[in-house]
């Protein structure tokens, strides 16, 4: 299924719309606004097996870190998360931050984002389990 342009698939205070879906690109890129509410619980340290990710902030700014290197990215700025790199991000700040984020390949798209909603919106504490199995199908290890 292609991403429908006003589709917002929401975790949490975490939402992304896709603007670009692998299947539009044969599988080289896939290309997602994502929006992070101030001091939304995000995803924790992570590395994507076979997938580099770009992340452009469009509005507020995010803190970002790339296996040790930690920066404060403004609007303006981006920050490159080559495969294997261990990332993570968030927003202590008082406003939303707006970002683009490109998967490439597109390994990572729309799917991982509505199963990943689909486990932890479940209700009750999540299951972990399966979120791990999501993460496995989508090349996704949660850093150690």
């Amino acid at each position: 299924m292609h991403p429908a342009p006003d589709e917002l698939i929401t975790i949490g205070q975490l939402s992304m719309r896709f603007l670009v879906d692998g299947r539009d690109t044969t599988g080289h890129m896939a290309m997602a606004e994502m929006i992070v509410q101030p001091h939304a619980k995000v995803p924790p340290p992570h590395r994507h097996v076979d997938v580099d990710e770009t992340i452009h902030v469009l509005e507020g700014s995010l803190t970002y870190r790339v296996d040790d290197c930690v920066r404060v990215l403004n609007a303006g700025d981006y920050c490159f998360s080559p495969r294997g790199s261990v990332h993570h991000f968030s927003n202590p700040g008082e406003v939303p931050a707006r970002a683009l984020v490109v998967f490439s390949p597109a390994n990572i798209g729309p799917d991982y984002f509505r199963e990943a909603a689909a486990v932890l919106g479940a209700g009750g504490p999540p299951n972990m389990d399966m979120m791990k199995a999501v993460m496995n199908r989508h090349g996704i290890e949660l850093a150690s």
